[in-house]
């Protein structure tokens, strides 16, 4: 086999796994409605799952970069696979003992392994081939992983909230063995899923085992990190990831909340266009809009939000392709910034599609941050990449701040600290570019 190909074949199955993360991410983000009503949580206790999730990039990441530097991106990669796995099997005893602690060991388990993935698999797209070429790979890779998160709500919808969960007063009332068969069919709702995705992610993790991959990576030398820690480049992309994927995450959240601030539902509910395209989507998840649930109605646009990362990222490709991608990241971020503006000066469904709109322009900023980053690193970039990937502890820590900003200054105000985010990666693209001419 020509190198070519192998490069080509390895780039396929790593896009697989792209699409696979990206899918169940937000598959299992589709469960927190049910384990809120299962685990009758309180909304403080429900955000801990978001915790768990983001934490795990933390303690993982700087570890997962040692790995790799002595084991190989191959053999990284298997590794996340399996740890990924574990974390689905632990749900199984999670909702037969519904135990909300172990959910969220499980569920640390799982970003764990996805943390292990994204440390070995981002770098390893950008070295298939020339460096020139690395934004454009990986914009390509993460399209798949865009795919993977606009998919998974309707597979949540369609088989983990597909029926209604009994308030607490409402098991009361059951007898002992009606009682326990609900608990089995409810725990059976989450197990199903999970472990027919902890079966498929083992057989790719035996797939990937023994299919013969491009060796790319030799041992790292001693003392990396300390070296990266004095690259200035690579530090200032590591903060780009931070507040990049910080501002994503805290606009993400609260879009159903600053639309509902806004008094929107009355406004979509009263516009025929826009109850079209809800009911549309709606029955996707076999399910129609009368206008009682207005957060429902609401929530249902967000798909525009997260489906735009998607095609902007296959547009991504492309452009980062023939144009320099520190200059495609600078213009992606003005208007990142302008849609914002546009959002916070206006009503109505202005100011909801500008916002939505965001989405399509955050598509290759974690991509193309990434691989700059980690331009001209050679042998240090496994352990760059773990330096990078905990940088994504910025969804936990930007949106906090988000949302005290809301409590005290109202989403008007509260979106400046966006603008601040969207233009420090604006003038990374910029400094990126005049650096390298």
């Amino acid at each position: 086999m020509s190198t070519k190909q192998s490069y080509r074949s390895a780039f396929v199955f790593l896009t697989i796994l792209f699409f696979l993360w990206g899918f169940i991410t937000v598959l299992v983000d589709s469960l927190i409605p049910r384990l809120k009503d299962v685990f009758e949580l309180t909304y403080a206790k429900t955000v801990l799952v978001q915790f768990a999730f983001f934490v795990a990039f933390f303690v993982f990441s700087l570890p997962a970069g040692f790995i790799l530097s002595k084991i190989g991106y191959k053999k990284g990669i298997v590794l996340g696979l399996v740890t990924m796995a574990i974390g689905c099997l632990l749900f199984y005893p999670a909702a037969s003992n519904r135990m909300f602690s172990v959910f969220l060991i499980g569920y640390f388990t799982l970003a764990g392994g996805i943390t292990i993935l994204q440390v070995a698999a981002n770098p390893y797209v950008a070295l298939l081939g020339s460096e020139d070429g690395a934004s454009s790979r990986l914009n390509l890779s993460q399209a798949f992983n865009s795919l993977g998160t606009t998919i998974a709500p309707v597979v949540g919808a369609l088989f983990l909230l597909s029926d209604s969960v009994k308030s607490s007063e409402e098991i009361a009332t059951l007898t002992t063995v009606e009682k326990n068969d609900y608990y089995v069919a409810e725990a059976a709702t989450v197990q199903t899923p999970f472990l027919l995705i902890a079966g498929f992610i083992s057989v790719l993790a035996l797939i990937f085992a023994f299919t013969k991959l491009p060796k790319l990576i030799e041992e790292s030398p001693k003392g990396g990190y300390f070296q990266l820690l004095k690259n200035k480049l690579m530090l200032m992309g590591a903060l780009g990831i931070f507040v990049y994927v910080g501002a994503e995450v805290a606009i993400g959240s609260f879009l159903v909340n600053y639309f509902y601030d806004m008094n929107l539902a009355t406004v979509v509910a009263g516009n025929e266009t826009m109850m079209s395209i809800a009911n549309t989507i709606a029955n996707t998840f076999n399910q129609t809009f009368s206008g009682k649930d207005p957060k429902s109605l609401l929530g249902i646009f967000v798909i525009f939000y997260w489906g735009g990362a998607m095609i902007g990222r296959f547009i991504g490709a492309y452009l980062t392709k023939i144009l320099a991608p520190g200059k495609v990241i600078s213009i992606f971020a003005l208007l990142a910034i302008t849609m914002i503006l546009i959002s916070i000066n206006t009503t109505g469904l202005l100011s909801m599609w500008s916002i939505l709109a965001v989405g399509l322009f955050n598509s290759i900023m974690f991509p193309t941050i990434f691989t700059l980053s980690l331009e001209g690193l050679g042998d240090l970039k496994a352990q760059a990449s773990g330096l990078l990937c905990m940088a994504i502890v910025g969804g936990a820590v930007i949106p906090f701040f988000f949302g005290s900003l809301i409590d005290n200054v109202g989403f008007k105000s509260a979106f400046i600290l966006t603008i601040l985010c969207y233009g420090y990666i604006m003038w990374y693209g910029y400094a990126k570019r005049k650096m390298i001419d």
